[in-house]
């Protein structure tokens, strides 16, 4: 009997992943589908996997490449050739299927003629097993989309894998994956996106993608290599390769939208990575990404976030050491160390003036509203100046202050750094005192084996907030930490009943680089206490979530 769906597992040297891969397959609730095991000439023991998986089950069909391709491209595009279904999905090796996922997405096609379907994708952290929706407000509500025109802002959702395609469709336009080049999804999908009459969108989850942001350099996915300058140079020339397809296809109209996207999807990546990044490496990223940048649509420019704005000028100015100050904000609301006002009353990023017209329009921070906005919500900058370890878990920190828009008068003001390791918080009390107008500084004595850690112990990674308190009303923001400073290890044995842990103060090593600590706990906790409390706690949230949904009905 033909089979309805074929599913394409593309795999390069995976072995201990690749039969959850396929299990996910197998299991699906629609059970007429073709598994082709796409096997990018891998050199481990993959091969014989895919051999003993395509023994089990008559559906799995095992396709080995002649060579190794080092994409995703190949490996999709060979299984295409043989596929035999009128229905075609693709899914990776180190991620999983859904169980209901071939028959969600069939059954949306069945119910009209459509060029592809797409569905939800679920996040998973491998290192702690938290779930997010990958960009959730774009398939929130089931809806055919008529062209593309129409909600532009999908091509957000560059993903390959979340959907479900017509065979008819891709062979009339001859509509493959990009070989020797990565990212390529975001060309495939673009071009799925504009080539495509209906398509349509269904709430439920379809894909499972798996993030293992700790993973080794040579195991890391390709998003998670940002530090190889050939990934910049890739995810640069598929953006050209989407340009050219836009204005050749008739879809200029797309260009702002995509170049929007590009700004602030894929240079965002690179701007979090900015203050970990050496100066040579800097440069070539500049090399590579500016005379990209000059292409792209001022207006695409005008709709970002004035900080991104700020970190991108810097970086078209190869004003490097700026950048990563300016990077080290994003996402947080963090302020600049400093700013610059002109003639005309119009302050800038930074300790210099702008010298073009471009410069000042992406470089004014009126928008910030630094001397303005209500005081909860307002800007500053908190950065460990010095750090110093202090008897026992303990640790004495310098902390040094920006107020570029002098909201603070000047004098001492009272603060305090805040903790949470579980449900009740650690306050810490310390005062900011004066430097010059704008920068203040302060000493505090953080000691850890004070923290209200639950009885039954705590694991987890926590980021001290610094708050400020001001005529009775209170600022809290994120405390920023040096980049690399060694990991300071204690035990603590409390005395209260609370089972022993481990405390590790860190650098946060990614993203703004915040303070981060970590609790770990040790002995008869970490082995049968933690494990007894979950599973009683799970089955009291399971139980209120059943009598929720009886409620609710």
């Amino acid at each position: 009997m033909k089979p309805d769906v074929t599913v394409t597992v593309i795999v390069y040297n995976d072995p201990a992943r690749l039969p959850r891969a396929v299990e996910s397959v197998r299991r699906q609730t629609h059970a007429n589908i073709e598994i082709i095991i796409s096997d990018d000439h891998s050199t481990d023991e993959t091969p014989d996997v895919a051999r003993e998986l395509a023994a089990q089950d008559p559906r799995i069909r095992h396709l080995r490449l002649p060579e190794n391709s080092g994409g995703c491209s190949a490996p999709r595009n060979r299984a295409l050739e043989i596929a035999r279904a009128p229905y075609v999905m693709f899914l990776d090796s180190d991620d999983e299927l859904p169980d209901d996922a071939v028959e969600l997405l069939l059954a949306a096609h069945r119910e009209r003629e459509i060029d592809f379907a797409m569905g939800a994708v679920v996040r998973i952290r491998e290192d702690s097993g938290r779930r997010t929706k990958w960009m959730p407000h774009l398939v929130a509500e089931r809806r055919t989309v008529v062209g593309i025109e129409s909600e532009p802002r999908l091509l957000f959702e560059h993903l390959s894998t979340s959907k479900m395609y017509a065979r008819a469709f891709l062979d009339r336009h001859d509509l493959r994956f990009p070989e020797g080049i990565h990212y390529e999804d975001q060309l495939f999908t673009t071009q799925a996106y504009c080539l495509a009459k209906e398509f349509t969108i269904i709430p439920e989850p379809v894909y499972r993608w798996y993030i293992a942001p700790y993973a080794a350099t040579d195991a890391a996915s390709i998003s998670n290599q940002r530090h190889r300058l050939d990934n910049v140079r890739d995810r640069v020339e598929v953006q050209r390769l989407i340009d050219g397809f836009l204005a050749e296809s008739g879809h200029g109209v797309l260009r702002e939208d995509k170049d929007y996207k590009f700004l602030k999807h894929d240079f965002r990546m690179y701007a979090g990575d900015l203050p970990y990044r050496e100066e040579e490496w800097l440069t070539g990223f500049a090399d590579i990404m500016t005379p990209y940048l000059e292409t792209l649509s001022p207006t695409a420019y005008a709709r970002l976030p004035r900080p991104e704005r700020v970190v991108l000028q810097l970086i078209r100015e190869r004003r490097f050491a700026e950048a990563r100050l300016a990077a080290r904000g994003l996402g947080h609301g963090v302020a600049p160390r400093q700013v610059t006002p002109d003639a005309d009353g119009h302050t800038y990023w930074g300790d210099s003036l702008p010298t073009t017209d471009w410069a000042r329009s992406e470089l004014d921070v009126a928008d910030l509203e630094l001397d303005t906005r209500p005081f909860r919500s307002a800007q500053f900058r908190h950065e460990i100046t010095e750090l110093t370890r202090g008897p026992g878990a303990s640790v004495d920190l310098t902390i040094r202050t920006y107020d570029p828009g002098l909201r603070l008068p000047v004098g001492p003001h009272r603060a305090s750094l805040l903790i949470r390791p579980g449900r009740h918080r650690l306050t810490t009390a310390f005062r900011l005192s004066p430097v010059r107008p704008g920068i203040f500084e302060g000493h505090v004595h953080l000691d850890l084996s004070s923290a209200p850690v639950p009885h039954h112990g705590f694991a987890g990674v926590r980021h001290p907030l610094l708050r400020i308190e001001h005529q009775g009303l209170s600022h809290t923001a994120v405390l920023l930490a040096p980049l690399s400073f060694p990991p300071l290890t204690a035990r603590i044995d409390y005395h209260t009943g609370t089972a022993p842990h481990r405390v590790t103060i860190e650098p946060e090593g990614r993203g703004p680089g915040r303070l981060q600590v970590r609790w770990e706990p040790v002995g008869v906790t970490a082995r049968l206490v933690r494990p007894v409390v979950r599973r009683v706690a799970g089955r009291r949230v399971r139980r209120a979530a059943r009598l929720l949904r009886s409620a609710m009905r």
